[in-house]
């Protein structure tokens, strides 16, 4: 189980399995830094435990099921049944939920990890969809523009070594952002629109 600071105790597991384990800010905080941080990597559990996932079990595949980002106005939305749109809230570093998937696929690439989406039908998350038996089959988007796009981060230096990136939120411009996070869709487009339905 992965969860935020703000996560209430009441709602943690009585118990765990000798399988399972509980990921918190002091594991996934510096894995999202090891990834450039929260501000260019997305401020929402779900890439959060995508790159901690990168970072802790450098999977072959990485498949998202149950959280596409979505928010209908009836029916279960999530794996666990209804979620709240917290993902869709004012937050710098949330303003394309798009571009935020689409950086996460090229980093699972760079380091041979498939990242997919195991749900049909509409999301935010522009992975490929597929199916069980597709799982192994789906090739990896090029991450030949990644070297350029580092270095525009790093030269924004919005990288938040705490996580808590909304407590210096003065410090990041909207503008840089958002054409920072139109150069990751442009790098992962060819792929998107390969895979598209």
């Amino acid at each position: 189980m992965i969860h935020p600071e703000d996560f209430p105790a009441e709602n943690h597991p009585d118990s765990i399995g000798p399988q399972q384990r509980i990921v918190t800010a002091r594991d996934y905080v510096p894995a999202q830094n090891k990834f450039g941080g929260f501000v260019y990597a997305g401020g929402t559990m779900a890439f959060t435990a995508g790159y901690w996932a990168l970072s802790a079990l450098n999977p072959a595949i990485l498949a998202f099921f149950g959280c596409d980002m979505i928010y209908p106005c009836t029916g279960k939305t999530h794996f666990y049944g209804t979620g709240m749109a917290d993902p869709l809230r004012a937050d710098i570093s949330l303003r394309s939920l798009e571009a935020k998937s689409a950086r996460l696929a090229l980093f699972g690439a760079r380091q041979g990890s498939r990242v997919v989406r195991l749900s049909q039908g509409e999301s935010r998350l522009l992975f490929p969809s597929v199916t069980l038996d597709d799982l192994e089959t789906c090739e990896l988007p090029a991450t030949d523009k990644m070297p350029t796009l580092l270095q525009v981060e790093k030269e924004l230096g919005y990288r938040v070594s705490s996580g808590r990136y909304w407590e210096v939120a003065d410090r990041f411009d909207a503008i840089k952002i958002d054409a920072l996070d139109r150069q990751w869709l442009a790098a992962y487009r060819p792929f998107f629109l390969k895979h598209v339905a």
